[in-house]
């Protein structure tokens, strides 16, 4: 993350989705309701982190990096393709490569 603020990657550019748990960011924003939370996203302020699970509410921004920090293994296998679709730009996968094959059924 530092690096891609530091390359000059805009952080509205960026979201970041977490297969486990949550980023401490998204649960504090979310402890003051779904729509706030939600507005954060829409708005493109800064980056914006959420669970793989929502995948599916995420819109695309340019860089999408999903962190595979632990969760279902289905989560994990629903949620790469659907990021992939999100980034515009990159797509960085982030956590052990055997457990992103073995969700992905393929060697990366």
């Amino acid at each position: 993350m530092d690096l891609l603020l530091e390359t000059g990657r805009p952080p509205g550019d960026i979201l970041v989705l977490t297969t486990g748990e949550q980023h401490p960011w998204a649960a504090h924003e979310l402890s003051f309701g779904d729509a706030a939370y939600w507005a954060q996203q829409d708005a493109r302020d800064d980056v914006f982190f959420a669970d793989a699970a929502a995948v599916e509410r995420a819109a695309a921004r340019p860089v999408v990096v999903v962190a595979i920090n632990g969760g279902a293994d289905d989560v994990a296998a629903r949620a790469l393709p659907l990021a992939r679709e999100r980034a515009t730009a990159l797509l960085i996968v982030c956590g052990d490569p055997q457990r992103i094959n073995s969700v992905l059924g393929a060697g990366v």
